[in-house]
């Protein structure tokens, strides 16, 4: 009798939708490949502007059945109270733009980057990390987007992998966010946790962290004082779509004297770049403790009262 009810217990299991089982951080072609049009999954084209992409790329191939979004348009950030761009959108919108695109709060959300470079693997990251803020944990990224999904038989000239060409329209769906309070990390946060001495992850490009160049809204040339640099081309394969080994991600996090655990917080510019570094310590470093600064040094620069710190000072 407890045989059988064994039996049917793994039964049941076994029969699960694959939302219902814990998300990968990382999913690969052969897993998309293993669960396109099964219920409860959506596909998340994110190609666009930031990877030299459009909608027109969507619509000429994608992975059947995906639905595609604007990154830069469609709501996933917006200006805060402050004047700062490129931050977490209020919530109510964020739920009505996920709602729309079919997806609830039992979906399994796997983001789909163009995978050309490092900085479109930074979309994924950053919507990746805005549905875990919403504390959605049913979200993964397929490692190496698209270039790694559509590559195609140089004999046949034909994709590889399974195409759908035009556009999918969603049925709308409801998804209500449950705000994860201890992810947002503000301007006085990171103020203390600087005069703390907890460690702080530029993954800016080295040549803004050193005060060479600075993003065009960014008020002031340099970093935070003390702060680490790990750029975020250094994490994925050549700084292109395919995130680097956990034994390559160990000797680079050494190399710029980075932690792998304890305390920390990464930043950028406007968290865009700065997720992609979260992503990384958080998720496949393992780091529980790693935490984003979404306003990054646009929010810190614009603050003359904070102190920055430039290694090269060119005027």
């Amino acid at each position: 009798m407890r045989k059988l009810f064994v039996l049917l217990v793994a039964a049941c299991f076994l029969s699960l939708p694959a939302a219902a089982q814990a998300a990968q951080p990382l999913v690969d072609v052969e897993w998309v490949k293993a669960n396109t049009g099964k219920p409860g999954i959506v596909f998340l084209d994110v190609r666009g502007k930031l990877a030299g992409k459009s909608k027109a790329d969507y619509l000429r191939g994608h992975i059947p059945g995906a639905v595609w979004t604007n990154y830069l348009k469609d709501g996933w950030r917006a200006k805060d109270k402050g004047g700062t761009p490129g931050q977490l959108a209020p919530v109510a919108k964020l739920e009505a733009l996920i709602g729309g695109l079919g997806i609830d709060n039992k979906t399994h959300v796997v983001v789909v980057p163009q995978g050309g470079k490092a900085l479109d693997m930074g979309t994924a990251a950053r919507i990746y990390w805005t549905f875990k803020v919403l504390g959605h944990d049913e979200v993964s990224i397929l490692n190496g987007g698209m270039v790694a999904y559509g590559k195609v038989d140089p004999k046949t000239k034909k994709p590889v992998n399974p195409m759908e060409k035009g556009d999918i329209k969603p049925t709308a769906k409801t998804f209500k966010g449950s705000l994860r309070q201890e992810m947002i990390v503000t301007k006085a946060d990171v103020q203390k946790a600087k005069d703390a001495g907890i460690e702080l992850v530029d993954n800016r490009p080295h040549n803004q962290h050193i005060g060479i160049n600075r993003h065009k809204l960014a008020k002031r040339s340099g970093t935070i004082p003390g702060a680490k640099s790990l750029p975020e081309n250094w994490l994925t394969q050549n700084g292109g779509g395919k995130f680097r080994s956990s034994e390559q991600l160990a000797k680079l996090y050494a190399a710029a004297k980075v932690g792998t655990s304890g305390k920390q917080i990464n930043f950028c510019n406007t968290g865009h770049w700065a997720s992609l570094g979260w992503f990384v310590s958080h998720e496949l470093v393992g780091n529980k403790d790693a935490k984003m600064y979404d306003g990054s040094m646009l929010e810190w620069s614009a603050d003359k009262s904070l102190p920055i710190e430039q290694q090269v000072k060119l005027n």
